[in-house]
């Protein structure tokens, strides 16, 4: 069987379909499955053995410049390889126009969301077969559900997996953890004295801690953090499929709601989510050995980008300051040991 997968973003989007990829894998011998998503994100699913092949779609540049797209090729490069095959059926996991749009390129009988539950209902009218799936469950389980109804098999039995395979870690000096401090909103960020304080306990108990950053503010964040601790190290801009390994060999992640925290989830690190504007339950952490820890205020989650409390306060809002750093180390104890005494006497 040929099977097209649309899931064109974004970062998180894309990781909870990997694991009705491993479903559908586990449940059809022989399938040929291929994936279209934007170019950003080709080296993310090239992690997933199961995808025969990738085609990346600009997006965003046929977005900003459509006729300098047109003149260079690129749209027709998109939609020659959306033709290329014949597919025996193609799965818009996405419920979006855009991805819709895509769809309609490719040769094959087209399956999504039904006009009730997609994301943006006039997308339905695309497809062959809509199928009913209501936001009453995590987005991850929607898409193997999906998945599952459009190809015909049953999910008994299939455990959910994402099935991502990375390069080895590179060699670090011993254990280490990853902070996951940059978001786009201001409004998700932790404070930077609670990441130093979290970081310096970790120190104690001789574990370093690995930085990400990405953009001029990221980077003086992860200065701030990392000034005078010298278990904090500054990791050098990689694309995903450099980071990925990075995350695979981490004793534990600790994130704000971000989307390389869904990766590390998905890659089975032990990995706790912090969420104070967002609410986690149907798009949060999908993985075996995941915690997240959720604002107990009234006003949480609010999902805006800016505090009504605090609204001078560009980074850190009242709900995720809330959370110490002994309230971190103590949830990744409990995470990784079972006991929160265990880490405390290190």
């Amino acid at each position: 069987m040929k099977v097209l997968v649309i899931k064109l973003s974004s970062l998180g989007d894309v990781v909870h379909t990997f694991p009705a990829v491993t479903d559908a894998a586990r449940a059809i011998p022989g399938l040929e499955l291929d994936w279209a998503v934007e170019d950003a994100f080709v080296p993310l699913v090239k992690l997933h053995p199961s995808v025969r092949r990738v085609i990346p779609v600009p997006l965003r540049r046929l977005k900003k410049k459509p006729l300098a797209a047109l003149r260079s090729g690129e749209a027709g490069a998109v939609r020659a390889a959306l033709q290329s095959e014949r597919y025996d059926v193609v799965i818009d996991a996405q419920g979006l126009m855009k991805s819709a749009a895509v769809g309609l390129f490719a040769h094959g009988r087209r399956h999504g969301f039904d006009r009730a539950t997609a994301r943006e209902g006039m997308a339905s009218l695309t497809y062959g077969q809509g199928h009913h799936l209501p936001e009453t469950e995590h987005m991850a389980v929607r898409i193997r559900k999906l998945f599952a109804a459009a190809l015909g098999y049953s999910l008994d039995g299939l455990k959910a997996d994402a099935g991502l395979v990375t390069a080895p870690p590179p060699p670090m000096s011993g254990p280490y953890w990853v902070f996951l401090h940059g978001t786009t909103w201001g409004t998700k960020t932790w404070t930077v004295p609670h990441w130093r304080e979290l970081a310096a306990r970790a120190g104690k108990a001789k574990l370093d801690v690995v930085l990400f950053a990405h953009g001029a503010k990221e980077e003086a964040r992860a200065a701030a953090i990392a000034a005078d601790l010298p278990n904090v190290h500054r990791a050098p801009p990689a694309g995903l499929d450099a980071v990925a390994p990075i995350l695979a060999g981490a004793e534990a992640v600790v994130t704000v709601d971000t989307g390389l925290g869904h990766l590390a989830a998905a890659l089975g690190v032990p990995t706790i989510g912090l969420y104070g504007p967002t609410n986690p339950v149907l798009t949060g952490l999908f993985g075996p050995k995941v915690l997240e820890l959720r604002s107990l205020r009234d006003c949480a989650p609010c999902e805006k980008q800016i505090c009504r409390i605090a609204p001078d306060r560009t980074e850190g809002p009242p709900c995720l300051a809330d959370f110490t750093g002994s309230d971190i180390w103590r949830s990744v104890s409990l995470l990784r040991l079972g006991s929160a005494d265990a880490m405390d006497k290190m």
